[in-house]
């Protein structure tokens, strides 16, 4: 058993939007796990409507 690895998980969201209605979406998340615990979640990606994969860091907090 190692001690320390990475993880990959995708699970099913509901959302809803006034404009688009009910949509839903997989997220797949990476975690960072030490002896089959998780840690830390290294990454977070989330589909759009439009079947893009929208990549949680890449988002702009200033203008």
């Amino acid at each position: 058993m190692k001690i320390l690895y990475i993880k990959r998980q995708t699970q099913y969201e509901k959302r809803y939007s006034i404009k688009m209605g009910d949509l839903i979406t997989k997220v797949t998340s990476i975690k960072k796990c030490l002896f089959g615990l998780p840690i830390k979640i290294r990454h977070l990606n989330k589909e759009t409507y439009y079947k893009e994969t929208k990549h949680s860091n890449e988002g702009m907090l200033f203008v």
